[in-house]
């Protein structure tokens, strides 16, 4: 069943009296529970077109419907904010966690605004969400109390704790080894086949491409390949 669909999406920067075409007439169609990774060079729109799928952005013609019929360009800017807060989940490469509040805090700010969970709820969800992601133990630690994959743990365990039907992963890998990529890969895909969760990734990484059930490439703000199952060829 078709969770995201995008007909025809185009964006345009102005720069100065330049046209920039940053997405040029892309068309997906992103299923439920799909495990898929954008990939393709610095500058190719794919950090672009995630801010598209994430409504961070507005496209500037063309079409993004939501779960089979909700047309998003029809929404207001507040019914814009409160689909984001309800459906979608955030992992970026710098964190983005707030360095004055634990990790347990950074995960309960996620959840704070949504005023049906109750306290007790609401801390048990965040426990639970912490121990699933290897962190039991290290709820009252600062961002500078840990290490970068602990923070992206932590950042992992704010996006999902809402139970989001999408997350979208900007390069969550950059800042972290290899070793420690493996790590927040596997939570990543544990979650997606215990919940059902659909997870995109913008990257340009090997590690995270391999992964990938799906993988988009794009070149010059247009989709040049789209492979999924057997036909998977995972660059190195």
């Amino acid at each position: 069943m078709s969770l995201l669909k995008l007909e025809n999406i185009k964006k345009i920067y102005q720069q100065g009296k330049i046209d920039v075409q940053a997405i040029r007439g892309i068309s997906l169609e992103i299923k439920k529970s799909e495990f898929t990774t954008i990939f393709g060079p610095s500058g190719s729109g794919k950090t672009t077109l995630l801010n598209l799928i994430g409504c961070l952005d507005k496209p500037t013609s063309g079409e993004i419907y939501y779960d089979g019929s909700k047309k998003l360009s029809t929404l207001s800017k507040n019914e814009l904010s409160d689909f984001r807060r309800y459906n979608l989940g955030f992992i970026f490469q710098g964190h983005n966690l707030i360095p004055v509040l634990t990790a347990f805090e950074n995960v309960e700010f996620a959840i704070r605004i949504i005023n049906e969970i109750s306290k007790k709820e609401r801390r048990k969800k965040v426990l639970d969400i912490l121990k699933s992601v290897g962190l039991e133990g290290l709820e009252e630690r600062r961002p500078n109390e840990l290490s970068g994959g602990q923070k992206q743990r932590v950042a992992i365990a704010r996006a999902l704790v809402k139970n989001p039907k999408l997350v979208l992963a900007d390069e969550p890998t950059a800042n972290l080894d290899s070793e420690t990529s493996e790590e927040v890969l596997d939570i990543m895909l544990k979650m997606n086949q215990k919940l059902g969760t659909t997870f995109i990734f913008s990257t340009h990484d090997p590690q995270v491409m391999r992964y990938a059930r799906r993988l988009i490439e794009i070149r010059d703000g247009k989709v040049t390949q789209d492979k999924q199952g057997e036909d998977l060829d995972v660059p190195h």
